[in-house]
């Protein structure tokens, strides 16, 4: 159950995000790096956790929608 640690709420939204590493993934934008998070639904404080992202196919993907 989550319990925003700024104010309190019960209430979230939770979903996932991609972002782009550093060096070569970042110069080619692809966006490797993967991560969930949940937001209160009350005050907006967000926490981001790391996911795995070393799917072959998911790369793929980013490589061709960019």
């Amino acid at each position: 159950m989550f319990s925003c640690a700024k104010c309190g709420c019960t209430n979230c939204e939770k979903g996932e995000i991609r972002t782009t590493g550093s060096g070569v993934s970042r110069f080619l934008n692809l966006q490797n790096q993967k991560f969930g998070f949940m937001a209160c639904e009350a005050c907006g404080y967000t926490e981001f956790y790391r996911m795995d992202g070393k799917g072959g196919l998911g790369t793929v993907f980013d490589v061709l929608t960019n």
